[in-house]
């Protein structure tokens, strides 16, 4: 199970903590996932995994002298990946396959995003690799550098950088999570959106939507969803043209540790990770709540509104369909981006707002979007450092303090049914079958 029975709680806000206080008769409980400890050395895990591959021979017997090979790596927003720790034993592994360091490309699957410092290329190879090695940023805007290799089922063009498709391999590396569009992260989605066109990336990531204008988001893109996920099922069609010949996945665990490790077959190995994450991060509840209090985890997951909405996707798992969600994240840094806060504010309805997003779509207002959606079904009371008047036409309701939220969510109320979960970003509830 992952409830526990408690009568006070601590929850991180910001780089703090706040302490709240309730009603023990209210509490359903304490939602948290199960976690994994490490118990053996992180460069054991990485060791054992490349050993014991999945579906799939040895990397070491899987290339061969004279063959050039693309290691994809994930950018620095996801440095704690520990990218640095795994790397040098991918780049050992080609080395005694006969394959030399100039024959090895490291290309950084950063999708939409910008481009990176040295620095940062610096981090995520680590001291040793980066004297050896540079690091080719992904460009999705780059045409010159971009190779189209067909068309999805789904209609997206999969155009793909030109270094991964001229290599005689190439290798997946990455990390398994929860994801709010795949499913899960790690595996394919180093590919699309990891190394694909702009244009690739929006197709795909539209896909998020229902077909019909005003249907909204489909409800079979969510996390730990693949089951008729057109995101995750075109993603995987993707992949296929490119053909990659291994796959190294880590999976971390809440102290930011590798916990766990798969290697081998890019399918068949997320497919194990992907079962991984679900033991490890998903809390089984027996019933919903009127009201569940999240806290992102504070710093740097409430950092801005753009990523303290995973908590708030996470949280409404867990609580009945009209029920409260007490979210709390400082938001120092507001919305997380003009685009998040423009879709947001800009609109006072959300048919509006999905209109406009399927004109241009773009993660950021897919995910601005999102958290309107969830405020439509759902009472948001946001505890944050926010000018609240910035909530406007949001449906989001802006409390200054854990207390002010409380009391609008009327806690005091007979019979409300409350949830606390102090790690909202990393925890996915579960209802159990059977209990809805």
């Amino acid at each position: 199970m992952g409830v526990m029975k408690l009568e006070s709680v601590k929850m991180k806000y910001g780089c703090g903590e706040i302490n709240i206080q309730h009603d023990a008769v209210n509490s359903l409980g304490f939602i948290q996932s199960k976690g994994t400890k490490c118990i053996k050395a992180e460069d054991k895990i990485i060791m054992e995994a490349l050993e014991n591959p999945i579906g799939s021979k040895k990397l070491r017997d899987i290339v061969k002298p004279g063959e050039t090979v693309c290691i994809i790596i994930s950018d620095i927003t996801r440095a704690w990946q520990k990218m640095d720790h795994y790397l040098p034993y991918i780049v050992k592994e080609l080395n005694m396959a006969g394959i030399e360091d100039e024959y090895i490309t490291f290309l950084c699957a950063t999708g939409s995003h910008r481009s990176q410092t040295k620095e940062e290329h610096r981090i995520l190879l680590g001291e040793k690799l980066a004297s050896c090695f540079e690091v080719v940023d992904h460009d999705c805007r780059d045409e010159e550098n971009l190779v189209k290799l067909g068309t999805t089922s789904f209609g997206t063009p999969v155009v793909v950088n030109r270094t991964a498709v001229e290599s005689d391999h190439v290798i997946l590396t990455g990390a398994i999570v929860f994801h709010d569009l795949a499913g899960w992260g790690g595996g394919k989605k180093s590919i699309l959106p990891g190394i694909c066109s702009y244009e690739s990336i929006m197709a795909n990531h539209a896909l998020s939507l229902s077909p019909n204008i005003g249907e909204g988001i489909n409800p079979y893109v969510r996390c730990g969803n693949t089951d008729n996920n057109p995101v995750h099922l075109d993603m995987l069609e993707a992949a296929a043209f490119v053909k990659p010949s291994f796959l190294f996945n880590v999976i971390i665990n809440e102290d930011g540790n590798i916990c766990k490790a798969v290697a081998g077959d890019y399918l068949e190995a997320h497919d194990i990770g992907r079962q991984l994450v679900n033991e490890a991060d998903s809390a089984f509840i027996e019933e919903k709540a009127d009201l569940v209090v999240v806290s992102a985890g504070g710093y740097p997951k409430d950092i801005d509104l753009y990523q303290a909405s995973k908590a708030l996707i996470n949280a409404k798992e867990a609580v009945e369909e009209g029920g409260t969600i007490i979210l709390l994240a400082e938001c120092k840094e507001g919305f997380g981006g003009e685009e998040v806060q423009k879709i947001m504010r800009d609109f006072s309805d959300n048919y509006s707002r999905e209109r406009a997003l399927r004109e241009n779509f773009s993660i950021a207002k897919y995910t601005g979007y999102l958290i309107t959606v969830i405020a439509e079904r759902f009472k948001v009371i946001l505890v944050s450092s926010l000018d609240q008047s910035l909530l406007k036409n949001t449906g989001i309701i802006g409390a200054s303090s854990v207390q002010e939220a409380m009391d609008i969510a009327g806690l005091k109320e007979a019979g409300i049914k409350v949830y606390y979960m102090p790690f909202g970003a990393n925890t996915l509830p579960v209802l159990l079958q059977g209990q809805e």
